[in-house]
């Protein structure tokens, strides 16, 4: 029979290796920013989930994917004339990011299965911790589906594929962080009940950050960053011409490059006073010190990505600026998450709480 130190101690190795996994989660998302921004993505034109961890071996294999490139879109219409030099330039960074998501999948099967010959998973955990790696697996198939769609008449991937690969990204990078915080929870603590309001204006934000991120992926997915670069105003006009525009108006803040930039304007500047609304009322509010911790971190982290983005969208979309930019995203949803976690009211003192006036009058009664 282990102790209580001995679990929690267990509980702390796998919080610690769900955040790891986060991590390079993380980074996964950062490096396909990359390589959307240098036009890299499309350089690998086959998808092989069992072997493609092995890099051309030899001049005559690196002539055969540079053929096999040859036949599509991007280097007939973006890069014609492009060297066999200029083309390891971009299959590199390519290679990179999917043999990165092949090591999150290893980094994430490996010490599962570990945990779960130690006993060390709760049985509650398992499916939990089951579904993350499906959706993981799920998540490189909908990569691939991103990229046969730049494969066929243009060479740019669809934005809604776009969109979804990103959505599914951040669904599992939440869910790592979620139960690996839930692992390092404290005990429950009194001043939680009275957080039940911030919490209901946290879990808010938390869906507004998120819709936000995916808006600035249809920004991103159309190249509608390269546009309206003045801020506040889209040259020179608070409302632009045409928006909303088209046969089909409702498509529009998915499709013209007007709407899409100005519903991400709007909603990043409704995120940034939704958040510094948030902020305030948590520190005017008897919280405890990491949900102060939070609250702090996240006026900041709102405030820095507002000011990356109007700084790349001014300067035409500079790619370490625009790489910034989506870690930024990535940085916000993750603090945001962490408010939630810490203004979350705990269940089990909400029960004693509200059960407490009861069993008084019981008692008076007696």
């Amino acid at each position: 029979m282990i102790t209580v130190q001995q679990r929690q101690h267990q509980m702390r190795i796998i919080a610690f290796w769900l955040f790891a996994v986060a991590a390079m989660v993380f980074a996964m998302v950062v490096l396909g920013g990359l390589t959307r921004l240098t036009h890299s993505g499309l350089s690998m034109v086959e998808w092989r989930p069992l072997t493609g961890w092995l890099p051309p071996l030899g001049e005559a294999e690196w002539q055969r994917v540079f053929a096999e490139y040859r036949q599509f879109p991007e280097y007939r219409e973006v890069n014609a004339g492009m060297t066999l030099g200029e083309f390891k330039g971009i299959f590199w960074l390519e290679f990179i990011h999917r043999l990165w998501g092949r090591a999150i999948g290893v980094a994430f099967a490996v010490p599962f299965l570990v945990f779960l010959a130690l006993g060390w998973i709760e049985r509650r955990m398992i499916p939990k911790l089951v579904l993350l790696f499906v959706l993981g697996g799920l998540q490189g198939v909908l990569g691939w589906f991103m990229v046969k769609s730049g494969l066929v008449d243009r060479p740019d991937v669809s934005q809604y594929r776009l969109v979804a690969h990103f959505a599914l990204a951040l669904v599992i990078y939440a869910a790592l962080i979620w139960v690996a915080l839930g692992l390092l929870a404290r005990e429950p603590r009194p001043e939680n009940v009275r957080s039940a309001g911030l919490a209901r204006l946290a879990a808010v934000m938390t869906g507004l950050v998120f819709v936000t991120a995916l808006s600035g992926g249809f920004v991103a997915g159309t190249d509608a960053g390269f546009a309206y670069n003045t801020f506040p105003t889209m040259d020179g006009q608070w409302i632009p011409d045409g928006l909303f525009a088209g046969d089909a108006p409702y498509l529009s803040p998915f499709e013209d490059i007007t709407t899409i930039q100005f519903v991400h304007r709007i909603l990043a500047i409704t995120t940034l006073v939704g958040v510094l609304a948030l902020s305030t009322a948590a520190l005017r509010s008897p919280i405890a010190g990491r949900a102060r911790a939070a609250a702090v971190l996240l006026a900041v982290a709102a405030l820095g990505q507002v000011t990356l983005g109007v700084a790349t969208l001014l300067l035409f979309v500079p790619v370490p600026l625009a790489a910034a930019h989506q870690a930024g995203a990535v940085a916000l949803f993750t603090i945001v998450l962490w408010t939630l976690f810490e203004l979350r009211p705990d269940r089990r003192e909400v029960a004693r709480v509200r059960q407490s006036p009861r069993t008084t009058s019981t008692e008076q009664v007696a």
